[in-house]
């Protein structure tokens, strides 16, 4: 459960460095997987373009980044999600799931696509998306295949 105050707002190219160090640290991504974020960047220029997200402890570490998200919204991705290794268990994927499906459903979506890593894919079959096929794999960054999974947006 949250058991501090979160707030989420929407991201900014200057913290793209911080977003980056983020998905870079994950230990999602340790071992086998660490070739996947190996050299991956965050850019201020994906944050300007897309619907970039910071979950923020606001009350424990005065503003540390706990996750983030980004929604492409042509075509409809969920492209990032990652929640800092300290905050994993505490709700915040889930909160950040509910908050993406809200601005999907804003934005006039009926679905949002996600390709998962090996990793993370348990936690989305806990939220919500079915899986919808295989992203095949993609040497030498990605050399294994991932589930895909589909977002249902409904107008409510």
């Amino acid at each position: 459960m949250i058991s501090h105050q979160v707030t989420i707002r929407r991201a900014v190219a200057r913290g793209a460095k911080r977003f980056t160090r983020l998905v870079r640290g994950s230990g999602a991504y340790e071992s086998k997987y660490a070739s996947a974020v190996a050299g991956y960047r965050v850019g201020p220029d994906h944050i300007e373009a897309h619907c970039a997200f910071v979950a923020i402890d606001a009350d424990e570490h005065g503003g540390r980044v706990l996750e983030f998200y980004s929604l492409v919204l042509s075509p409809p991705e969920l492209d990032l999600l990652s929640v800092a290794d300290e905050a994993q268990g505490r709700g915040i994927g889930r909160l950040m799931v509910a908050h993406m499906w809200s601005e999907a459903r804003a934005a006039g979506l009926d679905h949002v696509k996600v390709v998962s890593h090996l990793p993370p894919k348990d936690f989305y079959h806990r939220v919500g998306p079915v899986r919808s096929g295989t992203g095949f794999a993609n040497p030498v960054a990605v050399p294994w295949d991932r589930p895909e999974f589909e977002f249902h947006v409904s107008s409510e």
